[in-house]
């Protein structure tokens, strides 16, 4: 066999263990908890405290959702499908994080509709409606 046969297999092997570790999209809620967790623990200050914060709110506002990462951001999902989810200003290099919805959130209203919020911090009025907003987004 040829060096270079033998290295393509070495690195077939390699994804393919890589790949077999990853979690799948049945991964239990636990889990998807845990990595949202580490990932929060890792942002910086400003961003680690909002995301703790809307952490504990759609906990609160929304117990169904499963928290998941989501190109590496906190995320969380209703039958595997993202609802909302978390971008921290840090990682983004913005001024301000976004908590924003997906289309599979239920919050039509009329012919426009906000799908995205910039945060710069979580007030008590903030945090009442973005959990108004997570209840309704999961209806």
């Amino acid at each position: 066999m040829t060096e270079s046969i033998r290295s393509a297999k070495n690195s077939t092997k390699q994804a393919a263990k890589k790949a077999a570790g990853r979690r799948g999209p049945r991964a239990g809620k636990a889990d998807g908890e845990s990595a949202v967790l580490a990932k929060v623990a890792e942002m910086p200050a400003p961003d680690r405290a909002l995301a703790e914060r809307l952490h504990a709110i759609i906990k609160a506002s929304a117990p169904a959702l499963s928290p998941k990462l989501w190109y590496g951001m906190p995320a969380y999902a209703k039958d595997g499908k993202v609802v909302c989810f978390f971008q921290s200003a840090q990682r983004f290099k913005t001024r301000y994080a976004t908590f924003g919805f997906m289309h599979d959130a239920n919050l039509d209203e009329g012919a426009m509709w906000p799908t995205a919020f910039a945060l710069k911090e979580l007030t008590a009025a903030e945090a009442a409606k973005i959990g108004a907003l997570v209840k309704k987004a999961v209806s």
